[in-house]
């Protein structure tokens, strides 16, 4: 990692300060420094978008396609460099900083695919004897600037899933990647600068949230796209204005375990979902819903494989579990489960802080109205319970104020489309954890989980509009 490095405004580089100091999330040490953007440098990355809106929507598909290809080129070559930083930058278990450089390779990878296929349709509209001789089509064309705010627990495959789509339908675009963990998407901006992307076509811009209001509020920008917190996205709407709003929130993901399934199997994926990245996913695994039958033996698997992980530097190659984003998170969380205890919850395992680190927990027993339960625990820590009638568990999925995606273990082939019809959620994925996610898939979620989805065909569509033509044949004579 270098010792510092620029914004991007308007596709070019540049250091009007070294203001944030970017921090190693395990050691605590000072990894590098980025530039703070102030309103008036982010006033003018705006107008610069506005400036390129037209040489963006006239780039050729073929254009689009070369621009994405060279990226990801790019980023198989800088592999190794991505992963290092997103490790130390985020915390993240160097393992799992591989897989995440090997999603945002797909993620562009597939909208260079999707570039060549922003399809419109020919509509007839010869209904009725007064449309007589009219004939209709329409096609998709860009909406305009847009306005990205992407989250630190995935700052490389969560801005691709921003800016990918906005390229390949030719939007431009100005981003805030998460100041706790910048530097990857400014690794990004040094690709993006390497391409034929119009003036003005992008701007990369770490700033303080209270200095982001731009982002949300100037009109000039068509479209915003939050990846975040609850809380701060419905904010974030509220002050939009006109503009469309794309919200990826946060959520307190259930797992049904059936009695039928591998239970092996079934253990192994749950211990992915629940502490993969330390937990930091809005669609970790948070809430096991086992089957009475099987539960004393999943529980039993369960705990003797959390307490398998190992739990520590992110950057030892058998690391599971890293530190949390910062030590005031795994304070939050280990005050929670201290009072889940207090309040009658047995603790199976872990829940134990050394700084920001804090070993794996299982909990059950956990009252129903615990933060444990209805919140949005974000770190590693998962809670168990039993059920015995089927429709009683969904329904107790569905008892969340969030819905973004839900995992159901079974067999039965009858539970799994009940599952898909009854769950409120944005995605069911039937026997695995809700974690899992392809980056082409339709991914978002419902009630306070936000609004919209992404996944490229999905953003592409909201990145665009449809423009109708309809055009009248004179009657001869």
């Amino acid at each position: 990692m270098r010792d510092s490095y620029p914004c991007y405004v308007g596709n070019q580089a540049c250091e009007p300060n070294h203001d944030l100091v970017v921090y190693d999330k395990f050691g605590g040490a000072a990894l590098t420094r980025v530039p703070l953007a102030d309103e008036a440098t982010i006033d003018r990355a705006i107008g610069l978008a506005v400036e390129a809106r037209e040489p963006m929507a006239r780039l050729a598909a073929y254009e689009r396609q070369a621009i994405l290809e060279h990226c990801v080129r790019r980023l198989r070559e800088r592999a190794d460099e991505l992963a290092e930083c997103l490790c130390l930058e985020a915390g993240k278990p160097i393992k799992d900083s591989r897989g995440e450089v090997t999603r945002l390779i797909d993620t562009f990878r597939v909208a260079a695919e999707e570039s060549t296929r922003v399809y419109g349709e020919v509509l007839p509209l010869d209904i009725s004897p007064r449309a007589a001789g009219y004939r209709g089509m329409w096609k998709r064309v860009p909406l305009g600037p847009c306005s990205f705010i992407s989250p630190f627990n995935f700052p490389l495959n969560l801005v691709a899933h921003k800016i990918a789509p906005a390229i390949a339908v030719g939007c431009p675009f100005v981003l805030k990647p998460a100041s706790l963990t910048p530097v990857g998407a400014l690794i990004l901006g040094e690709v993006l600068a390497e391409t034929d992307l119009p003036p003005g076509a992008f701007s990369i811009l770490p700033c303080r949230r209270d200095g982001a209001r731009l982002f949300s509020e100037d009109p000039r920008l068509k479209l915003l796209s939050f990846t975040g917190s609850a809380e701060v996205g419905w904010a974030l709407k509220a002050r939009a204005g006109k503009k469309r709003v794309i919200l990826e929130l946060g959520g307190n993901a259930a797992c049904v375990v059936d009695r039928d399934v591998d239970l092996d199997d079934a253990v192994a994926r749950l211990l992915i979902g629940a502490f993969y990245q330390s937990g930091q996913s809005c669609i970790g695994v948070q809430r096991i819903l086992i089957h009475e039958a099987v539960y004393d033996e999943v529980k039993r698997k369960l705990v003797e494989g959390t307490q398998a992980l190992q739990v520590g530097d992110p950057r030892d190659e058998q690391t599971v579990v890293g530190p949390l984003i910062a030590e005031k998170e795994a304070e939050r969380l280990e005050g929670w489960i201290a009072d889940a205890v207090a309040a009658g919850a047995r603790l199976l395992c872990g829940g134990q802080r050394d700084g920001a680190t804090l070993t794996p927990a299982l909990l059950e027993g956990v009252p129903k109205q615990h933060p444990l339960v209805r919140q949005e625990a974000f770190g590693p820590v998962a809670v168990l319970s039993s059920w015995s009638d089927y429709g009683a568990a969904l329904a107790e999925v569905n008892d969340s104020d969030f819905g973004l995606q839900a995992g159901v273990f079974t067999r039965d082939l009858h539970r799994a489309n009940q599952a898909w019809d009854a769950l409120e959620v944005g995605g069911v994925v039937i026997g695995d954890v809700p974690s899992w996610r392809v980056d082409h898939m339709p991914y978002g979620g419902v009630k306070d989980s936000g609004l919209g989805r992404e996944g490229i065909r999905s953003a592409i569509e909201h990145m665009t509009e449809v423009r109708l033509l309809v055009v009248r044949t004179p009657p001869r004579g």
